[in-house]
């Protein structure tokens, strides 16, 4: 039985493999979520009858509730509600793996050899503070997204010091949890710091960074559920989340040269949050528009580009977006969709919501590909996007976002921005683009200004 179980988990870890390299691709998004799926409920019926598997019905009740519980949620949920969503899943991750690490540290058997103790030990002590700082972590984050909690950094004095202070403290706590041979209270207070610590490193962090949060966590998430494994001496566990952690890494470090931070900086919190913002600026009057007008600058244009962020999301506009590219296709007019490594409030958000609207791949690129054919495009439409179209980031060297990479639209020969109002994006920094010559505004519903515009287009 022992080595069926051994050959479900080498096929369990080969799909978990086959589907994060399919999800690398819209194209193959699809197949590889099947293999992942699969790959997990392989791993799922092989634990389950591991001999040493004990209590199995109420594994399968439990299972069952939280089955019943994720189902509803999946049908419920929003996809402007996803980041949110997989910022919660992350504490749940993180909370398991403190529940394993004390399960494991008062259970543990006397019969372990002194090296094998000191190894236990560490791996329960690991297993903890990563736990708890992804839990804690991920539950601001959560608050952050949802708006739950003021989405501006946490500026506490000396902060960078007291996150230092955190981690030499609980790093002296392990040599000593590991020397006595174990001790409850050590163990204890290292929870509380850890806690503590999650709660602050993402509280520190800006609104305008929460997607390389997100990611950061996920990152979290996967070590502390590779701790769990090598408590509960899971090697499909260990492997599982080796990968979450390693890819959630990659993935960060990635995002994190996209928006031109350091992933040390990252990883210590609070990054670019040291800059003052200077909210005195005077950029002038800005211009608004109307869908008519709009409508008749796309329909003589030759090119068109269309950069979405978070706003439309909140709208559901991706849909009368299509609709809109549809007509300016059957036109003869070029259209194209420029997509921030960052935009929305998690790294491929925006894609997902186009792919959902039915917008075609090829038509869809990235800030790197498309940003130099901004100067030679006829009219650009910002569509809830802020933040990742702010020019302050290359020509204000004391701005918040200074240094990232953002889609250079203001290239273009006209602009065109919907939002609701002037207010500030996510990042809380004014945008210059807003009062520049070749910009206008069209405020309102950017579902509802999408179908005006579309509407104007057919008249």
């Amino acid at each position: 039985m022992e080595g069926v179980i051994t050959a479900a988990y080498i096929i369990a870890a080969l799909l978990f493999i086959f589907s994060l390299a399919g999800l690398s691709k819209q194209e193959t998004a699809s197949q590889g979520n099947w293999y992942g799926i699969i790959g997990m409920a392989i791993a799922l019926v092989a634990t389950i009858l591991d001999p040493r598997v004990d209590n199995v019905w109420i594994i399968a009740v439990t299972m069952a509730i939280g089955a019943t519980i994720g189902l509803r949620l999946a049908k419920r949920v929003e996809m402007t509600e996803m980041p949110e969503l997989v910022a919660i899943l992350h504490s749940f991750v993180g909370l398991a793996a403190v529940l394993v690490g004390f399960n494991s540290y008062f259970e543990h058997g006397v019969s372990l050899s002194s090296i094998e103790q000191n190894i236990h030990l560490t791996e329960v002590f690991l297993g903890v503070f990563i736990g708890a700082v992804t839990f804690t972590g991920s539950v601001v984050a959560f608050g952050k997204l949802r708006g739950i909690i003021n989405s501006s950094a946490l500026m506490l004095p000396h902060r960078h010091k007291m996150n230092l202070a955190a981690g030499v403290a609980s790093f002296a706590l392990m040599i000593y949890f590991v020397n006595v041979g174990g001790d409850t209270t050590s163990l204890l207070i290292m929870t509380a710091i850890a806690l503590v610590f999650g709660w602050h490193l993402v509280a520190s962090i800006g609104g305008a960074d929460m997607p390389v949060v997100v990611s950061m966590l996920n990152s979290y998430s996967g070590w502390a559920a590779a701790a769990a494994g090598f408590m509960l001496s899971n090697d499909l566990l260990i492997v599982t989340g080796a990968l979450v952690g390693s890819s959630g890494a990659i993935l960060s470090y990635i995002m994190c040269k996209a928006m031109n931070r350091s992933f040390i900086s990252v990883i210590a919190g609070g990054f670019g949050t040291d800059v003052h913002v200077d909210t005195d600026v005077d950029y002038g009057e800005h211009v608004e528009a109307q869908a008519d007008e709009v409508a008749q600058m796309l329909s003589q244009a030759k090119s068109v580009i269309i950069t979405p962020g978070y706003g439309m999301a909140v709208a559901q506009a991706q849909y009368p977006v299509h609709d809109l590219t549809k007509k300016l296709q059957d036109k003869g007019i070029k259209v194209r969709f420029g997509i921030h490594p960052v935009a929305g409030r998690l790294p491929g958000h925006m894609n997902v919501l186009l792919a959902e609207a039915k917008v075609p791949y090829d038509i869809v690129e990235g800030m790197e590909e498309i940003n130099d054919d901004f100067a030679e495009t006829d009219v650009v439409l910002v569509i809830g996007a802020n933040d990742t179209v702010n020019p302050a980031a290359s020509e204000d060297p004391n701005s918040p976002i200074a240094g990232m990479p953002v889609l250079e639209v203001w290239h273009a020969k006209e602009v065109v921005v919907f939002k609701r109002s002037m207010n500030t994006g996510y990042a809380g920094v004014q945008n210059p683009l807003f009062f520049k010559d070749n910009t206008k505004m069209l405020f309102g519903d950017a579902k509802a200004s999408v179908e005006a515009i579309s509407k104007a287009i057919d008249a």
